[in-house]
């Protein structure tokens, strides 16, 4: 199986300017998500949480270190990751269907492979009779359904998710929730997801990687004992509240007493 993602200390450092000086997002992150694997990376708002997703979908460049798939390094964008974001990135005047198919009619698929990885997918996400509509005409969980379907199309190694769900409601995005781990389980793509809930990291994740505020650095990796078959009762598992709560307390840490 491939899939499998590395970054090696990487750290991004935003240029001087007339009104800050150099800002440092990360700083030395060493991390690792093995094939078919489920992370979550959490953290504090402006810890380079999202600044090093879009690093190693190759969106941005690092000032030093690497992110490799599969050992190959990252340089660019690339069909071997494919990246979902809190908004939906849509096409408006398209449909679900050509949404989709949008990034494999780029690739220069065939018509005939394309057509067959768009039905595919628009089973597998409960998509099927919506095939024909616009996005406009869909609930908010449907579009982000369509979104990681578009993502997934070209089969990429990797998946890179950026706060997928933190645009939903509560029932909506519970359901989403599930529905990635359905997906997932299918597909056996490796998947490294950046959000600010954390008790949606401990009911998804195999591991969870908590990040200290800026400079953004690995505080702590915390191993999650679930298996793959996650519901209700996990929420109520006492592991689960103790999970929540030490990834809590590593966000925030009790100040000592002066």
């Amino acid at each position: 199986m491939s899939g499998a993602l590395t970054v090696e200390g990487v750290t991004k450092v935003f240029a001087r300017t007339r009104r800050t000086g150099e800002v440092v997002a990360l700083d030395g992150i060493d991390l690792h998500v093995d094939p078919g694997e489920l992370v979550c990376i959490v953290g504090a708002s402006g810890c380079g949480k999202s600044t090093l997703l879009n690093i190693a979908g190759g969106l941005d460049t690092a000032t030093a270190g690497a992110v490799r798939v599969d050992g190959e390094r990252v340089v660019g964008p690339g069909p071997d990751r494919g990246m979902v974001f809190q908004a939906y990135s849509l096409y408006p005047w398209k449909s679900v269907a050509d949404n989709i198919a949008f990034g494999l009619r780029i690739a220069r698929w065939p018509a005939p492979r394309r057509d067959e990885r768009v039905r595919e997918l628009l089973g597998i996400m409960g998509l099927t009779e919506w095939a024909g509509h616009r996005p406009g005409q869909l609930s908010g969980g449907m579009r982000q359904r369509v979104a990681i379907a578009r993502a997934l199309a070209p089969e990429p190694d990797v998946l890179l998710l950026d706060e997928p769900f933190g645009a939903l409601d509560a029932q909506t995005k519970r359901a989403m929730q599930d529905f990635l781990l359905q997906v997932q389980s299918r597909t056996a793509t490796t998947i490294l997801m950046v959000t600010h809930d954390v008790a949606e990291a401990v009911y998804l994740s195999q591991r969870v990687y908590v990040f200290s505020a800026r400079p953004g650095r690995v505080a702590d990796e915390v191993i999650i004992p679930f298996g793959p078959q996650r519901g209700t009762t996990v929420q109520r598992d006492p592991r689960f509240l103790d999970l929540r709560d030490e990834i809590e307390d590593l966000l925030h840490p009790t100040r000592a007493p002066v």
